[in-house]
């Protein structure tokens, strides 16, 4: 199995130091225009150059820097010459290296800060309000910073919130300059990256159309191409970018495992085939996956057999376009489309330095056997790249904007063993959720809203004058920008009131209603 490899366009690097938000990070500085990637603390300053970095970022991280075991960072990473921005623990870690004091004063700050800029605030905060709230959590402070450095801001409890040496152009602050509750946070990203950086914003969708479809013809050349064609936006995109690179030489795969919501297999045939005019193939597989995964309630297992007998239906339809080449004396088939996206490599402990939080159906659990090279184009996005490059490419509305669906379906959104009967519940009940979140305006309000099944749970209930026992729904609508962090949304009791209504009422063998109120982390989105 061979993978494509990330976009060859050089990166600015973001360092993890253990960090909440190290991803979050890496999306901001794609917000400034600017490509960014993300390697572990451990790598050594040869495997940094080696990447040719335009700028490094040191992220955060739940540690002291003085402490035995804490994150390091190869120091001669310093001696590279690369233009290195230090926030919070990294910022520490940049003062500790290169000869300043960090130290635990019993001062600390957590959340909202007011930060006074010194001066003109210099490349890094110049043409900011000399005040200006930020967003802070340490419990250590950069007492003394290293010799030419020059101190840029100050709160009422640390001395250095931010610093400059600008002959060497590294810069770093206290706070986290990458969520938005810092007022001006954005800014001082943007003002590292474009003045002390000297960086272009030129990382934009229509730079990657180009750059994918060059690359994808590249690596094709006159070979066949089946596409994993689920219906949801990643692989609708992912498809119609390589179906602009070479035409019919694509043939796109649906597999219906028989995990789908409501209506999506006729939304894939006529929709997104009327609007693209990719030749598509349906697999009729549900009794094949509901089969293998008869008795099985592990999550783990449950992706990597979806993902296996997804791999498998494809294998199939292969040899079928494979006779049809021989007969026809046209090209071999050789390559498989997958719409993997960077927040599935990180999840999945691809991403560098990360820890393996669920294998994906895209990157995790395929088989040794695999007979395809894969084609990732969107592997180097997070998702909101990914649907900005879909609109430039003509895809409608309707399916770029739709929220996002795992791969594995409605299989890892129920609890216990997947059966025919209970697909069938949670298929009602996910009709009812998303019809009412539409009726209600709240699509565009919410990133994603799973809707579980707990079929191994059962609770006590009152229905028609009569005891029941029935199942739990779970409603778990989230806000996220990436789905690398999220929220729980704060919807209306009224349109809560309605759904829970509406699937208590018509839903068979469902009694209960309840809302999903954790934020990621620590919770995942999904619950398998």
């Amino acid at each position: 199995m061979t993978e494509q490899t990330e976009t060859q366009q050089r990166p600015a690097l973001v360092v993890d130091f253990g960090a909440q938000y190290a991803q979050l990070i890496a999306r901001r500085v794609r917000e400034a225009g600017v490509y960014s990637e993300i390697v572990p603390h451990t790598a050594t300053a040869a495997e940094i150059a080696e990447k040719n970095p335009v700028a490094i970022i040191l992220s955060g991280g739940p540690s002291s820097v003085y402490e035995e075991g804490a994150p390091r960072l190869d120091p001669a990473v310093f001696d590279l010459g690369v233009p290195t921005l230090g926030i919070c623990y990294g910022f520490q870690y940049m003062a500790q290296t290169l000869g300043g004091e960090v130290a635990n004063t019993g001062l600390r700050e957590y959340g909202a800060t007011d930060a006074v800029v010194s001066g003109d605030g210099g490349t890094l905060l110049g043409g900011q309000p000399s005040e200006q709230n930020v967003w802070m959590s340490h419990g250590d402070q950069v007492a003394t910073a290293p010799e030419g450095f020059e101190v840029l801001a100050t709160t009422s409890a640390t001395k250095v919130a931010a610093f400059a040496d600008e002959q060497r152009r590294f810069y770093g602050v206290q706070w986290h300059p990458e969520v938005k509750h810092s007022d001006h946070g954005q800014r001082v990203l943007e003002n590292f990256l474009h003045k002390g950086a000297g960086l272009a914003s030129d990382w934009n969708p229509d730079n990657v159309i180009a750059e994918q479809v060059e690359r994808i013809r590249e690596q094709v050349g006159d070979a066949r191409v089946i596409s994993a064609l689920s219906g949801g936006v990643d692989s609708a995109v992912s498809t119609a970018l390589v179906h602009k690179a070479i035409g019919d030489q694509l043939t796109a795969v649906f597999v219906d495992h028989g995990l789908l919501r409501k209506g999506e297999r006729e939304q894939v045939e006529k929709d997104y085939v009327e609007s693209t005019g990719v030749r598509l193939i349906t697999v009729d597989a549900a009794d094949t996956f509901l089969g293998h995964l008869e008795g099985v309630t592990d999550p783990e297992e449950k992706r990597k057999i979806i993902g296996r007998e997804f791999i498998r239906a494809f294998e199939k339809v292969q040899l079928d376009l494979v006779a049809e080449a021989k007969a026809s004396g046209g090209a071999p088939v050789k390559f498989l489309v997958q719409g993997t996206l960077y927040p599935d490599v990180v999840e999945s402990g691809g991403g560098a330095g990360t820890a393996n939080i669920k294998s994906h159906h895209n990157v995790g659990g395929l088989p040794d056997d695999l007979d395809f090279e894969l084609i990732e184009p969107l592997r180097a996005l997070f998702k909101d790249e990914v649907r900005a490059i879909g609109r430039e490419l003509g895809i409608p509305e309707a399916i770029v904007g739709r929220q996002p669906f795992p791969g594995p379906g409605l299989g890892i959104r129920i609890i216990g063993e997947v059966t025919k009967d209970r697909l069938e519940i949670l298929r009602e009940a996910d009709a009812i959720a998303r019809e009412e979140l539409t009726k209600a305006g709240l699509d565009q309000d919410i990133w994603q809203c799973p809707v579980v099944l707990l079929a191994d749970v059962r609770s006590v209930g009152v229905q028609g004058d009569g005891r029941t026992y029935g199942h739990p729904i779970v409603l778990r609508p989230v806000s996220s920008e990436d789905a690398m962090t999220a929220d729980w949304t704060r919807l209306p009791y009224d349109v809560l009131s309605k759904i829970s209504n509406r699937i208590t009422n018509s839903v068979r063998d469902v009694n209960r209603v309840v809302l999903d109120v954790t934020s990621k982390p620590p919770g995942t989105i999904e619950w398998e």
